[in-house]
């Protein structure tokens, strides 16, 4: 049975001698009394030592994780024989589950094997020979050191806590500060009522009172050093003509002494925005340069520390400390909210409203890129990226603001070339003579009309035709209509045989006027006798044909 034990120089494989002082765990320390008797139960059978620090570093470490070093998996394999199949006694489970993963080898870890580990430790000097006390001293307080350092990354300037702890400090004396001045106000104003409505400062008002003390006192004081001439005048002439109430001078001390503390720790919360500003510069300078000193400084506390941050992507950065109002959002299924703390960046501040999303997303994803570069980059004191980023956010939020928002493509950044434009295609000049004169548009006018008269002349004939067509007595039935066209054809037979009776009987004189007029009767007279009912007609027809006999 084998007993690895861990030490700041190397690792030690002891063999077991009696594997049955295990069973009596509780009475093992009587056997670890003596370095004789200690040899008797255990023998040093290897040892592995670290060649420098960082050897020794990295197997500790890797031991810490629950991982087998390089030396450590080396030692094992020259040490241990495969075909006896030794138990390994670990003080870690962690590190014995990893040794028999890898190297199937059977290990054991319990209180026993603790307790064993212990005596060890107490003989360790006389059980492994070759390192005397002081050198064995000296490596495990360089190794110690070398572990924090590695496990920290410790850098007197890298201590986020310290930003931590003055952000909250900062935030609490403001309340502080705040409950203080109102409770100051509030108890003077009974004495002096007037003189908070001409001070609105709340320093100068507390270092006021505290000069002037009850407001007779006024008249005579000197406060040029904390009011212009103005103010002083003024405070001088009410203090004259005030309506407040009379106090004592124990009332007066009170207040006095309140107005000491609230200047106390006014000048302690400057000295300690002074302190957390240094502090911000040394450890997030880029960050710093984007969103402020104070808004970096809460988002490293809401995050926890630097390291924290830079873990979150933009949009967690973008609504960081606006968790209520996203989970609200969420479960009323309503718009998720733009921006957490970073609202309060200068950058946001000069953003109108309805850009203040855009602008809220675009400065998160630079300052996420920011807080990266502050945690895990190496040059400490680099300000380049964030002056970089706020050039380019300042310039993308004048765009926005004056609305010229373009996508300038990768040629559209390219110099304009201002050459002259020929067309592909041929052009034919304008002929002079084509432009139109008078008579041509005369002529081209009288086209479009002489059409319009064309066509009312068709709309006038039609309703002739369908005069001439239509059926006034549909109604009184098919026999009329046959009398009727019959009563025409003799109309039309008599009409003829008067022209031939009228040519015989009276010649014809050039000297009469054109045949107008009598055509224009003898049409007149057609239409008479065409609307006239079919019995006259008839009569008449007899009358004529009797005429003609005779």
């Amino acid at each position: 049975m084998l007993v690895l034990f861990e030490t700041p120089a190397g690792y030690a494989i002891f063999k077991l001698l009696d594997a049955k002082k295990l069973k009596e765990a509780d009475n093992l320390y009587h056997d670890f009394e003596t370095p004789e008797a200690a040899s008797k139960i255990v023998k040093l059978k290897h040892f592995e030592k670290f060649a420098d620090t960082t050897e020794a570093l990295a197997a500790t470490t890797a031991a810490v994780e629950g991982k087998v070093s390089k030396s450590l998996k080396k030692a094992l394999k020259r040490i241990v024989d495969k075909d006896v199949q030794d138990q390994l006694l670990v003080a870690d489970a962690k590190l014995g589950n990893a040794i028999k993963d890898k190297l199937s080898l059977q290990c054991v870890s319990n209180t026993a094997v603790q307790e064993l580990m212990r005596c060890i430790r107490s003989q360790s000097d006389s059980l492994i020979a070759g390192l005397p006390k002081k050198e064995m001293t000296a490596m495990a307080l360089g190794l110690a050191h070398s572990l924090s350092r590695y496990k920290l990354k410790f850098s007197p300037d890298k201590i986020d806590t310290m930003i931590i702890q003055a952000v909250s400090l900062l935030d609490d004396l403001d309340k502080e500060l705040n409950n203080y001045i109102m409770r100051c106000r509030e108890w003077y104003g009974w004495h002096f009522p007037e003189l908070g409505k001409i001070i609105t400062d709340n320093t100068a008002y507390v270092k006021i009172v505290k000069i002037i003390g009850t407001r007779d006192n006024a008249v005579n004081s000197d406060l040029s050093d904390n009011l212009t001439e103005e103010l002083e005048e003024q405070v001088k002439e009410a203090a004259e003509i005030s309506m407040g109430t009379e106090i004592s001078e124990e009332d007066i001390i009170n207040i006095q002494n309140l107005c000491d503390q609230v200047i106390e720790i006014t000048n302690y919360r400057a000295q300690l925005y002074d302190y957390l500003k240094a502090r911000m510069l040394a450890m997030a300078p880029n960050l710093t340069i984007l969103v402020g000193d104070l808004v970096g400084a809460r988002l490293i506390s809401h995050a926890g520390s630097l390291i924290n941050l830079a873990k979150h992507p933009a949009s967690t950065v973008q609504i960081l400390g606006a968790e209520k109002a996203l989970f609200r959002a969420l479960k009323t299924k309503k718009d998720t909210p733009k921006y957490g703390l970073i609202y309060h960046a200068q950058l946001i501040g000069q953003t109108s409203t309805k850009n203040k999303g855009k602008m809220s997303r675009m400065l998160a994803a630079k300052a996420a890129l920011a807080t990266r570069y502050d945690a895990l980059g190496d040059d400490g004191n680099n300000f380049e990226l964030g002056a970089e980023h706020k050039a380019k956010l300042e310039a993308r939020l004048r765009i926005l603001e004056e609305g010229n928002l373009k996508k300038i493509s990768g040629t559209g950044k390219a110099k304009a070339k201002f050459e002259k434009y020929q067309g592909v295609s041929e052009v034919k000049s304008y002929p002079s003579a084509a432009d139109s004169t008078l008579k041509r548009k005369r002529s081209e006018s009288e086209g479009p009309i002489k059409q319009e008269i064309k066509v009312e002349e068709q709309e006038v004939v039609t309703p002739k035709q369908k005069k001439k067509k239509s059926k006034k007595d549909a109604h009184s039935g098919e026999g009329e209509v046959e009398v009727k066209e019959e009563a025409e054809q003799v109309e039309v037979t008599q009409k003829k045989k008067k022209k031939k009776k009228k040519e015989k009987q009276e010649p014809v004189d050039e000297s009469e006027p054109s045949t107008s007029g009598t055509s224009k009767f003898k049409e007149e007279h057609v239409e008479e006798q065409v609307e006239a009912p079919t019995s006259e007609k008839k009569k008449k027809k007899k009358h004529k044909n009797k005429s003609e006999e005779s």
